[in-house]
């Protein structure tokens, strides 16, 4: 593989660090969620001839030697790297090089570029079908008195079961959820820092995924 990134990195591991608000070059309050992406390792890299397809596999976060389990660590050891708690493995595009050891950072990005923002929602434990599929709810007259918040009616009563799909109460968030078209507000290279245009799924201090929107081709 070739020696440098090529063009750039199309995708970074990351933490979210919150929400706050900032101002933009025309003085205007933009709302943003700022992710503390990278700095990441690449510990392997796939390519066709010996693994069928072309990926990147990337480390994020040092982590202590001790924790790793001796497979993990023949694989940093091959990297030339410190243990990482986190591995992830992207796709790679044409016109992208890496090499095994090279360091990834926010930098990557730029402002006004468009991404993708993959992560697990909150949990929200057994929830009923009104908070979960935002059901409206039953009258609180005319005849009913307990069951106000209750789902009604399941289905036809000749077929004697329930239909598969059917919306109903039960455990609620923790999905993997992407959040597409966020715009790069602002990159603060020094603490690594990437902030973007709205909101993204997960809590604050959970795993993200940034990934770099892929110009469309013309049809």
């Amino acid at each position: 593989m070739g020696e440098g990134l090529g063009t750039t990195m199309a995708a970074i591991v990351g933490r979210k660090v919150g929400m706050t608000q900032i101002f933009d070059d025309g003085g205007n309050i933009v709302s943003v969620t700022v992710i503390e992406a990278g700095p990441c390792v690449v510990t392997n890299v796939r390519t066709p001839e010996r693994d069928g397809y072309a990926a990147v596999q990337v480390g994020f976060e040092p982590v202590a030697e001790r924790k790793v389990n001796k497979p993990m660590k023949g694989v940093f050891a091959k990297a030339k790297t410190a243990p990482r708690k986190v591995l992830r493995e992207f796709r790679a595009t044409s016109g992208e090089n890496f090499t095994v050891g090279q360091e990834i950072k926010v930098d990557t990005f730029g402002g006004g570029d468009v991404v993708d923002v993959t992560g697990t929602t909150k949990g929200k434990g057994f929830s009923g079908a009104m908070k979960r599929h935002n059901f409206k709810g039953q009258r609180d007259t005319h005849g009913v008195s307990l069951m106000h918040r209750a789902v009604g009616s399941i289905g036809i009563s000749d077929v004697a079961r329930v239909w598969p799909g059917k919306r109903m109460p039960g455990r609620f968030g923790g999905e993997r959820v992407t959040v597409r078209g966020l715009k790069v507000v602002r990159i603060d290279a020094e603490r690594n820092l990437l902030m973007l245009r709205g909101a993204i799924p997960g809590p604050t201090g959970s795993l993200v995924v940034v990934r770099k929107q892929q110009a469309k081709k013309a049809k």
